[in-house]
């Protein structure tokens, strides 16, 4: 059962599925709160192209649940969230596997690129995707044993650009709609409509010394480096440097203040199921653009910390830290 979201990249690994003679059917998530019928058009335009079955499944209620919520409440405690990553352990490698096994598809294939291969130790191995600026195993960093075993990423090995030839060649091209977004759910809207029903209230700027400079729109519209939409003259800009959820304050300061040595991390997932031996040096992404920077990762007191070999700019409560090892997924957890 191959999740489609009516979009190139999962029709081809639908399609290429089907080509090696295996009894594959499409299925579609709703999950967006204002999502009906019409949303799956795209994904069944695509189906009927191939010739695939293709089962429409409501999780909308358990979407809300399991990643709006999240996604709500990190706000309000003063984190970035990263929807995806907890949406692709929870809902799509998570209540959607189930349910693709319960209508007898024992294997679950998705568009990512991203690859599993199984290690000579028995254990299955997260492996990022050999096209560099498209590999998003770093939104997979929250999958176990149990969600990689029955797993299918056809496109793991191959690159965006031979995609959309495949897809051009097996005649997709026209069919599918368009890339997905970052933030699926928001589709377009802006962030303030989306907590319309959730208030996000307005609060105060506060420079590292203690300062006031003006009032921030609410907590919801800002995140750790960002510069644009602060409306605070000055000789040099001001950037985000941390949001203070007890005082619903933003706290404001120079390009020079963004920079961090070390972070902690809660709750992280080790996808062998095991903690290898701490302290040790892994390469650590601290979000999905990052370029991946050599850190030690041990255990302390407060939980576990990673002490980076050079500072990082930004690091974002709220947002992942994921360790690799070499191209192999190792873990990722929340930075806190």
């Amino acid at each position: 059962m191959v999740a489609m979201s009516g979009g190139v990249d999962s029709a081809v690994a639908a399609a290429l599925l089907a080509s090696r003679g295996l009894e594959v059917a499409g299925v579609f998530m709703l999950i967006a709160p204002e999502d009906g019928p019409q949303q799956a058009e795209p994904a069944q335009r695509l189906a009927r192209r191939l010739g695939l079955p293709l089962v429409v499944v409501d999780l909308r209620a358990e979407f809300k649940q399991r990643v709006l919520d999240y996604f709500v409440s990190s706000y309000r405690r003063g984190r970035t969230p990263n929807p995806c990553l907890v949406c692709n352990r929870t809902i799509k490698f998570g209540l959607l596997r189930e349910t693709a096994q319960g209508l007898g598809f024992p294997v679950l294939a998705t568009g990512h690129y991203a690859r599993v291969e199984p290690g000579q130790d028995g254990l299955i191995r997260l492996l990022a995707g050999l096209d560099a600026g498209k590999d998003q195993s770093y939104f997979l960093a929250g999958l176990t044993q149990g969600h990689l075993a029955g797993l299918e990423l056809p496109l793991g090995g191959m690159s965006k650009a031979k995609v959309r030839r495949r897809a051009e060649e097996m005649g997709l091209s026209g069919l599918h709609g368009p890339e997905s977004q970052d933030v699926c759910f928001l589709k377009g809207r802006e962030m303030a409509d989306f907590f319309a029903d959730s208030p996000c209230p307005p609060g105060e700027f506060v420079t590292l010394s203690g300062e006031g400079r003006g009032w921030h729109r609410g907590l919801c519209h800002y995140t750790v480096g960002q510069r644009r939409g602060l409306g605070i003259p000055d000789v040099t800009p001001f950037y985000v440097v941390a949001l203070d959820a007890a005082r619903n304050q933003v706290l404001i300061g120079k390009e020079s203040d963004l920079w961090r040595e070390a972070l902690a991390v809660a709750e992280m997932n080790w996808v062998s199921g095991q903690e290898p031996f701490l302290p040790q040096e892994f390469m650590v992404k601290i979000r999905y653009r990052h370029r991946p920077a050599v850190a030690v990762v041990s255990r302390g007191a407060g939980g576990l910390q990673i002490r980076f070999a050079e500072p990082q700019r930004a690091v974002t409560p709220g947002q992942f830290a994921v360790l690799y090892r070499e191209d192999e997924v190792v873990g990722g957890g929340e930075i806190i």
